[in-house]
């Protein structure tokens, strides 16, 4: 009984491996990045280092897609999220110029 149970064991893991071998590598187009950051009258500075900065890592597209409306403590959470979870280089001063941007653009 415990050589049936290893043979259906190695079997399967046999299978799984055997199976993930042979699949083709997966590509995808992304189509080009279409949106471009909307200017703010008194929000200047926020604005340059979102271009500067944000757009480092990701397309104008992706802040497009954040629910709009949701103001400042949600812009302020994106913008530490970015700096302290996914280590974006930008310092205190240009994040909160970022964040409050962001809360008045979007």
């Amino acid at each position: 009984m415990r050589h049936h149970r290893f043979a259906a064991a190695f079997g399967s893991l046999a299978l799984l491996i055997g199976g993930t071998a042979w699949a083709a590598p997966r590509s995808y187009d992304v189509p080009e990045p279409t949106a471009e950051l909307l200017p703010v009258q008194g929000h200047e500075a926020g604005f340059e280092a979102a271009q500067t900065y944000c757009t480092m890592c990701h397309s104008v597209d992706y802040i497009l897609t954040q629910p709009s409306g949701k103001g400042a403590a949600f812009w302020n959470a994106e913008v530490t999220k970015m700096v302290k979870v996914f280590r974006a280089p930008i310092e205190e001063a240009e994040a909160k110029a970022i964040a409050a941007y962001l809360a008045a653009a979007y």
